[in-house]
């Protein structure tokens, strides 16, 4: 195991020159450094006496790093923080009052006690939001950066992260992308040289990270982290450099958190007498101070003064934040999903026969002329118009910048989605196959999904990401056929929309992309091919309304996406036999339309739930459960699901068609109900 020393011999950047406005510069980077080191010792106190709740991973001994880079920043820039990232904020400008408040679980905190110390955000000082996922924010920063490009707003976006993100899958497709779209990014790698507990030169395969910066086409720069000169010097040119358009850049800054990874860390792992060596001879706040009054550049006296101040507002900050009030307990609910005011347009206009891929391409189309905020990314969607092509004509019609091909990187699609959504764009991302959607899915269902509620309401992410599921009956196997709804109906802040009909399927991707939400857009393959009437005219679907695809009063079937064709077909055979059905389509899983269901089923009697996806802990067992909850007294019999088999779906075509359910099995099922 290598165990490298400090490889001061490897810092190209040499001790910084001053601020180029003088002592008042001087004064705010020693105010932030001093501020930063009291508000965590005093995190330290409260916590020790159980005033706070949860992990908290204390900034002590980096500070040099948060206030070089943030003193360099135009007061409009973004920064993305890590869940050691209090030390960020406050260089950003953060207010400690609402930082301790939020530290507390108080209401009146950051995110009123919803987000905690891991999860500070401020929209308004371009704090795009600390993030517990180690290294979940690189991805994010990607869309951060191209929506400050697309927009031509001069922004450019830090992104924080530890030197245990570097070994994430997240670090080089970010790193890659980032690149590719030359996006106005500085990745900033707090190299404290411990991933918890494991150390650098164990974890690593290189020497720096500062060095892998080169195989993304960009430039790389190693740095002694603790010298706040030399962080401010080193950031502000290549600050200035991406401002000029020259693309990402990477700042390696080596340093070390004198304290353990979280408040408590009992730091079994660490020397003791190595820890001790960096807090007396290299602790960057003393070694600014010392340099500050042995140069003469400023007196002890008025380094004091300045304390003086510091310790008075974190007094104010901790009455604050202790007077305030717990949340109420009906709060638990709110911000779970962002207020979206668009209204449902009526259907207008000649009516004509499109495809389910028409369809969607005519709505991607329209909201692209209609917005300038939209704008469509994902694999092979520009010139080759996607796997399925139905993009296909939209890169020729709005360009390579509205259009955007992607490399094979999902983590990094999806995450510049949530960049670009939470910086004020509308991204539309594709995912090729629904079963890929598992790559990213802590971009899906820890990033997406609860930002707004963790942020407190603060960050809405209007973002849409279509994905291709089911069986297609061409022997695509266990790895391309999948139906994984229920994953994203289980992750609280996800709409999830399954069209059926080629009119749906307009409707409700217009309305998906104008929602200030998350929305999970699901096309089922087969469906691609089928027609449907569509009217020319401008119109949008509501979100949690189903429609009763056939009128009956036997027995109600709920199906979903290609199953509501199924259902339909079956429906047809069994009306020779005097069997009336109705069938109720959901068409949003999430928001659903229980009123619907629960109408059409108390005046049946009956019901049959048709899902393709697994029956374990499917969506078809949701819906029986409504259906159980509110219909009891009225069913003359038992809810019924018919679903696909709990089997990965196999290759073999005659197995494939035993897997999921079929006609014949829908007109069986109600035979037998009725």
């Amino acid at each position: 195991m290598r165990h490298a020393q400090f490889p001061v011999e490897k810092i190209d950047q040499p001790p910084g020159d001053g601020p180029a406005g003088g002592i008042e510069e001087y004064l705010r980077m020693y105010q932030t450094m001093y501020t930063i080191r009291r508000f965590e010792e005093t995190v330290v106190e409260l916590s020790q006496k159980g005033d706070i709740a949860g992990a908290a991973h204390m900034y002590i001994g980096q500070e040099a790093i948060a206030a070089g880079v943030c003193m360099a920043l135009a007061p409009g820039d973004y920064i993305l923080s890590t869940h050691r990232g209090h030390g960020h904020c406050i260089a950003k400008g953060g207010d400690l009052k609402l930082m301790m408040a939020e530290l507390l679980g108080r209401s009146s905190g950051y995110c009123k006690g919803k987000g905690g110390s891991m999860h500070i955000v401020d929209p308004a000082l371009g704090i795009l939001g600390a993030n517990g996922i180690v290294g979940g924010g690189l991805p994010i920063s990607v869309g951060a950066g191209l929506s400050s490009k697309m927009q031509n707003n001069d922004r450019i976006t830090i992104c924080f992260f530890g030197d245990g993100a570097c070994n994430e899958g997240s670090f080089h497709e970010s790193l890659n992308l980032a690149s590719i779209w030359k996006a106005p990014v500085l990745y900033v790698c707090e190299n404290n040289q411990f991933a918890i507990s494991t150390h650098f030169s164990y974890a690593t395969a290189t020497d720096t990270i500062a060095e892998r910066a080169s195989a993304y086409g960009m430039a790389g720069r190693l740095i002694d982290g603790n010298d706040v000169l030399a962080v401010y010097k080193a950031a502000g040119e290549m600050i200035g450099r991406i401002r000029q358009g020259a693309g990402p850049m990477l700042l390696e800054c080596r340093t070390y958190r004198i304290d353990g990874h979280y408040i408590g860390d009992p730091c079994v792992y660490r020397d003791k007498a190595e820890v001790e060596q960096w807090r007396k001879e290299k602790d960057p706040l003393k070694r600014f101070k010392t340099g500050l009054v042995a140069e003469g550049i400023l007196e002890e006296a008025l380094l004091a003064e300045i304390e003086q101040e510091v310790e008075i507002r974190l007094a104010e900050a901790v009455q604050f934040a202790e007077s305030s009030p717990d949340p109420a307990p009906e709060e638990v609910a709110e911000d779970v999903f962002c207020e979206s005011v668009e209204l449902a347009i009526k259907p207008a206009g000649k009516v004509r026969e499109l495809t389910f891929r028409e369809a969607v391409n005519e709505a991607l189309s329209e909201e692209l002329e209609n917005d300038s905020r939209v704008f469509l990314l994902g694999e092979d969607i520009g010139v080759h118009g996607g796997g399925f092509a139905v993009t296909k004509g939209l890169y020729d019609k709005f360009g390579a910048d509205r259009v955007r091909d992607t490399p094979i990187s999902e983590i990094a699609i999806v995450g510049a989605a949530i960049g670009a959504a939470i910086t004020g764009l509308r991204p539309v991302a594709e995912i090729m196959y629904i079963d890929f959607a598992a790559l990213a899915m802590d971009q899906i269902v820890n990033q997406a999904a609860k930002l707004h509620y963790m942020f407190g309401g603060k960050t809405s992410v209007p973002m849409v990401i279509r994905m291709a599921s089911g069986s297609g009956g061409r022997g695509n196997a266990a790895q391309h056929s999948q139906s994984l709804e229920a994953w994203f109906m289980h992750a609280p802040g996800l709409k999830v929309v399954m069209p059926s009909t080629p009119f749906d399927a307009k409707g409700l991707l217009k309305a998906a992309i104008r929602d200030q939400n998350p929305v999970i857009f699901i096309e089922h393959k087969v469906l691609y091919n089928t027609k449907g009437e569509v009217p020319e005219g401008e119109y949008t679907i509501p979100f949690g309304v189903a429609d009763i695809k056939r009128a009956g009063s036997d027995l109600t079937i709920i199906a979903t996406s290609r199953m509501v064709v199924r259902a339909l077909e079956a429906a047809r055979e069994l009306e020779h036999a005097g069997v009336c059905v109705e069938i109720v389509d959901p068409r949003t899983l999430v928001p659903l339309d229980a009123d619907t269901i629960v109408k059409s089923v108390k005046k049946t009697g009956k019901a049959l739930v048709v899902t393709e996806d697994c029956r374990n802990c499917g969506a078809g067992a949701e819906l029986a459960a409504v259906i159980n909850e509110h219909c009891f007294d009225y069913l003359d019999g038992p809810v019924t699901r018919l679903s696909g088999l709990d089997v990965p779906i196999p290759y073999n075509r005659t197995l494939e068609g035993i897997a999921v359910p079929s006609v014949e099995k829908i007109v069986e099922y109600v035979s037998r109900l009725v």
